[in-house]
């Protein structure tokens, strides 16, 4: 578009610009001092300041502090139990070892060899024949001495029923014994042979010994039922009564028949079951009719038991 010329044919003059302001003016930044740090006052992202540096190196070390500790602490604990661990298998092998040292001094060591042989509860044997009997094995150590010969070398004496073995360190053997009593006479072809309850032979003699009853057997011998109930009749009486009794005679368990000393006196006693309640009738009964001369007494019912006089 064509601007209007202005009068006298001057073209109009083109209005000027409006003045642009000036920015304004900013603050002008001080000087450093000389000698002294810079620090800047602006900082964009990403940067860090030297403080904050510091403070992340401190808790760097600190942080590996904490760590080089609990490293330690593990190290001392796992060590800890593997001295533990050590100590206790140390511990053991030398009690093993100790126990083991032991046993062999025990088995092996002239130390606790047999030197001495004791015999106790002999009555009617030989305390030192018994001794002398089991001599062979003196010089063997105490835990190898055999049980098997011993037995073989006491077997010798049939009065020995039983007998128990006691070892005393450092070098004694003692023997118990427990003897055999006889409680009768079973006549042979050859004399007497006095015998235990079991019917072992602990004695035979050509004529009767004084102080046993006369045991008469029948065609079992003391394999029989006769000899069994004859035992257990003579084990149950008092030792008083016993002495009064000449012979013995049953065929089973239920005829036992006694026959006294001294007198004509006989013993029905029956069945051998209660046998002890039995025989302290018999004794009252002979505390009473004793010299009352020739007669039976009846105490196959010990609740009712008698006297007959013949």
């Amino acid at each position: 578009m064509k601007r209007p010329d202005r009068p006298g044919g001057q073209p109009s003059p083109s209005p000027k610009p409006a003045p642009t302001p000036r920015a304004a003016a900013l603050p002008r930044k001080p000087a450093p001092i000389r000698g002294e740090p810079q620090v800047a006052t602006r900082r964009g992202a990403g940067t860090t300041t030297k403080r904050e540096r510091a403070s992340s190196s401190r808790e760097s070390r600190s942080a590996q502090r904490v760590r080089r500790r609990y490293e330690k602490a593990e190290v001392k604990r796992f060590t800890r139990r593997a001295r533990s661990r050590r100590l206790g298998w140390t511990i053991a092998l030398a009690i093993v070892s100790v126990m083991a040292a032991l046993v062999l001094t025990a088995v092996y060591s002239p130390i606790l060899a047999l030197r001495d042989v004791r015999v106790e509860g002999a009555a009617s044997l030989d305390p030192v024949v018994v001794a002398n009997a089991v001599s062979g094995q003196l010089g063997t150590p105490l835990a190898l001495i055999d049980t098997a010969r011993l037995e073989s070398d006491l077997s010798q004496f049939p009065t020995i029923r039983s007998y128990v073995t006691e070892l005393i360190p450092p070098g004694t053997l003692v023997i118990h014994i427990v003897e055999r009593s006889p409680i009768g006479l079973v006549a042979t072809a050859s004399g007497f042979d006095s015998v235990d309850a079991a019917g072992v032979v602990l004695a035979s003699s050509a004529t009767r010994p004084a102080g046993l009853p006369l045991l008469v057997v029948d065609a079992d011998g003391v394999s029989g039922q006769g000899f069994a109930a004859m035992s257990q009749v003579l084990i149950a009486l008092p030792a008083a009564v016993s002495s009064q009794v000449d012979s013995v005679s049953a065929q089973t368990h239920d005829d036992v028949t006694l026959t006294l000393s001294d007198s004509a006196q006989r013993v029905v006693w029956g069945s051998a079951d209660s046998s002890t309640r039995k025989a302290e009738v018999l004794a009252a009964l002979l505390a009473r009719f004793a010299g009352s001369g020739p007669g039976e007494y009846d105490v196959s019912a010990p609740g009712s038991a008698v006297f007959h006089a013949d």
